[in-house]
């Protein structure tokens, strides 16, 4: 079976209109598996596929699908930028989380090109043994400088980070507090390394110390808290300093994870520790993304000299998976040096933020933490979040309807981000499209 191929479709020899070629992406994008076919359909008795999660996503497809609802893995015909398009529509993206708008920098493509002359296309090999080049070496270099920890690693996706740094150091007879929605990758590290598990309430540190008192007096050998500093869900910023203080109080460990505001937060995008006038060195694992303000893929760990050795020789992601490509780790290093030398940058997010979310309230809409350019749009039912996210489109405003098992029933949203590449008029887009969906929703 194939996917939807996004050549011009015809119809009765006619080319189909861009808008039309939209309408049947979003209205089949599977090759007609469920033209006439139902969930139960699909998947056969006793099948692979005959699973709870997969039976629930593909009656969501049979629902959705006739209406012209799906939206996601939209194939985008140029960069991710605020000004893109699909399928030949010209669309402005909302909910890249590009925050600083550097895909496409010419500074980055000059390095990628350099990196990809010197080294190739690939390390061929993991870190540990044959895949470490200078330039992974720079660029840790340049990460610890500038999250102002003493030392980092880089993995090749922000959830090997996770993984590696929670599941090298802790096992079953350790506890991990973990805050209610912090990220997958996360829970994917407590699980993996086995310890016992106990969720705080979001946010909330009297949950936190009555947990971690409880988990003390019960005599728990080691404690890990674990935390997001800006929600990638829900867009809001951690209480730090209050968990810092717990967790010096109760002897345990701290991860903060910075995928969203590393080049976001800060005066000079250096995260939640300079939003906040912290120590980073107060933060036992700081991990994060490179695919965000960062336009790579990749992530890392920072924290002491000696964690740092440990964990590239400790941790399974960064043994046993290939390492990052010579083009990502040099789009990450160039990237760092431009935040660093480009201020106006930030200063442009900064700006944009402060612009999403006027817009926002003057349309009544809440808008979470004016400091954070990432805003959930609760919507509630994911139907109506759904429709939103199709009638927007169809104005040429790319937005993501984020529902379960992403966030919690009943809790739908629309994920909208700012980034310094978006303009005045992109704004006003945004928010005539939203204006236009509340007016058709009464």
């Amino acid at each position: 079976m194939q996917s939807y191929a996004p050549a011009p479709a015809r119809h009765d020899g006619e080319e189909l209109s861009p808008l039309t070629r939209l309408d049947d992406y979003t209205t089949d994008p599977f090759a007609g598996l469920f033209d006439s076919s139902t969930a139960g359909e699909v998947i056969e008795c006793d099948s692979l596929l005959d699973t709870p999660g997969a039976r629930r996503l593909f009656s969501l497809l049979a629902a959705g699908l006739p209406k012209s609802l799906y939206m996601y893995q939209l194939p985008l015909s140029q960069a991710a930028k605020p000004a893109t398009g699909a399928l030949g529509n010209d669309l402005v993206a909302f909910s890249s989380y590009s925050y600083l708008g550097l895909i496409g920098h010419p500074r980055l493509e000059r390095a990628v090109g350099e990196a990809v002359r010197r080294y190739g296309t690939s390390t061929g090999g993991a870190r540990l043994l044959t895949g470490t080049l200078e330039l992974h070496l720079e660029l840790e270099e340049e990460l610890a400088r500038f999250l102002g920890c003493d030392a980092a690693s880089a993995f090749p996706s922000g959830y090997d980070a996770n993984v590696a740094a929670i599941s090298a150091l802790f096992g079953p007879q350790d506890v991990a507090v973990v805050d209610h929605f912090a990220h997958q990758s996360i829970w994917a590290g407590v699980r993996m390394a086995g310890c016992e598990v106990q969720r705080f309430r979001h946010s909330d540190v009297d949950d936190l110390e009555r947990r971690l008192w409880e988990i003390r007096e019960a005599g728990a050998r080691r404690i890990l808290i674990c935390i997001d500093s800006v929600f990638s869900m829900d867009g809001d910023v951690a209480p730090l300093e209050e968990i810092i203080a717990l967790k010096r109080r109760y002897r345990a460990f701290l991860l903060v994870d910075e995928a969203h505001s590393l080049g976001a937060l800060g005066a000079t995008g250096r995260g939640i520790c300079e939003d906040q006038n912290l120590d980073p060195r107060e933060i036992d694992l700081l991990t994060g993304s490179l695919s965000k303000a960062v336009p790579s893929a990749g992530g890392f760990i920072a924290g002491s000299l000696p964690l740092k050795i440990y964990i590239q020789h400790g941790s399974a992601p960064y043994i046993f998976s290939g390492a990052m490509s010579p083009a990502n780790a040099a789009a990450a290093l160039e990237a760092l040096r431009i935040i660093q030398d480009e201020p106006q940058h930030v200063a442009r997010l900064h700006e944009n933020t402060r612009r999403l979310h006027d817009g926002l309230a003057q349309l009544g809409l809440a808008s979470g933490n004016p400091k954070v350019p990432l805003v959930a749009l609760v919507l509630g039912d994911e139907w109506r979040t759904y429709r939103w996210a199709r009638r927007l489109l169809n104005q040429g405003v790319f937005v993501s309807a984020i529902t379960y098992p992403a966030v919690s029933p009943r809790l739908a949203r629309l994920r909208l981000c700012a980034t310094a590449a978006h303009q005045p008029e992109h704004f006003d887009r945004l928010f005539s499209g939203l204006a236009e969906c509340q007016a058709e929703e009464g």
